[in-house]
């Protein structure tokens, strides 16, 4: 099952901004998003529902400290990043 990124203009803003600080992450990043629309339940990627006030969105993991929270909408296979970060920028 393929699925498609849907990006929104605040997730680009906040993508393009976390790419000017972190420039060393950008293959990691890029090769993240590829292998999230080609299988999310890759185990690399460390699929989790969130719970607490980030109920229904989940997170993916960039690496050990940076991670990408997403709307998981499986129903149009496709999925909407919200926001990357940190783990503390991501889940406050």
């Amino acid at each position: 099952m393929h699925f498609t990124l849907a990006f929104t203009a605040s997730y680009n803003r906040r993508a393009t901004k976390f790419l000017k600080k972190h420039p060393e992450l950008k293959n990691q990043y890029l090769k993240t998003l590829q292998l999230l629309e080609l299988n999310p339940y890759h185990p690399s990627l460390r699929l989790h529902a969130l719970a607490g006030r980030l109920t229904g969105l989940h997170s993916v993991s960039i690496n050990i400290s940076y991670r990408i929270t997403i709307e998981f909408i499986i129903e149009n296979n496709e999925i909407i990043p919200v926001n990357v970060g940190t783990h503390d920028e991501v889940y406050r």
